[in-house]
Formats: structure tokens, C-alpha cells, sequence
């Protein structure tokens, strides 16, 4: 009986295994299932390709209409992280009452890290003035 008892025991802890090894794994418990966040980053530009400190980088989500914004550094750069890959977004620069054109980072464009440059039609004169 008790050599029947290790036997059923031996075979019971095998076959857990077996299923254990043969099962998928959680998706819950893997990241690469999760949606890869994206970011986009870029430059504020005006006439003649002059950096635009401190342009006014405005990013609108057109799925649920919210606005985030960023202030350029004094490399005109910006950047946006944490961005969900199945929204489309808008995104444009103000700066000195001039504004540029509106662009779009698509849904279907999978980079991880997007680049966008915005160039505002600006004054020259404005713009050495600063």
C-alpha cells in the first residue's frame, strides 16, 4: 500500500509538471504583451531654421479631445513620453503670436520614438529682436 501511495504521488507531482511546462504563460504577467508606450520629440524652428526657445508646443489626443502641452527648452527641443500607440495625436507650436502648421503622429506609425520638427513662419526681424 505504501509503495502504491508513492507511486500515485510521484506520478501526480509529474504530471503537475508536465502541465505546468506545457501550459502558456499569464499574459497578465508578461510586459511584452502590454502596449509599448510611445514618445515624440522634436525641434521648434522659425525663419531660417532658428531655434525657438520657449515656443509653446501644444499635443492634442483626438480620442479623447485632451490637451498637454510643453514649454521648448532653450534648445528649442521638446518631447512628450507615455504615449498610447493606438491614438492618433495633433500636435503644433505657438510662439510670439505665430503659429505653426498642425501635424499628425499616427496610430499607424510604429516607432517607439517619434521626431517631428515644427517650423513657425516667423518676422526675422522679430526674432533677432529676441
Amino acid at each position: 500500500m505504501k509503495k502504491v501511495l508513492l507511486v500515485l504521488g510521484a506520478c501526480l507531482a509529474a504530471g503537475t509538471l508536465a502541465v505546468a511546462a506545457a501550459s502558456p504563460p499569464n499574459p497578465q504577467s508578461r510586459k511584452d504583451n502590454q502596449p509599448q508606450l510611445r514618445s515624440l520629440q522634436g525641434q521648434v524652428m522659425g525663419h531660417g531654421d532658428a531655434p525657438l526657445p520657449e515656443a509653446v508646443v501644444y499635443l492634442k489626443n483626438t480620442k479623447t479631445l485632451a490637451i498637454r502641452t510643453f514649454i521648448a527648452d532653450q534648445s528649442a527641443n521638446y518631447q512628450f513620453n507615455g504615449l498610447a500607440p493606438n491614438v492618433d495625436y495633433e500636435i503644433h507650436a505657438e510662439y510670439d503670436g505665430h503659429k505653426s502648421d498642425v501635424k499628425t503622429l499616427s496610430s499607424f506609425d510604429n516607432r517607439n520614438r517619434a521626431y517631428l520638427n515644427l517650423h513657425i513662419p516667423t518676422d526675422p526681424k522679430s526674432d533677432a529682436k529676441k
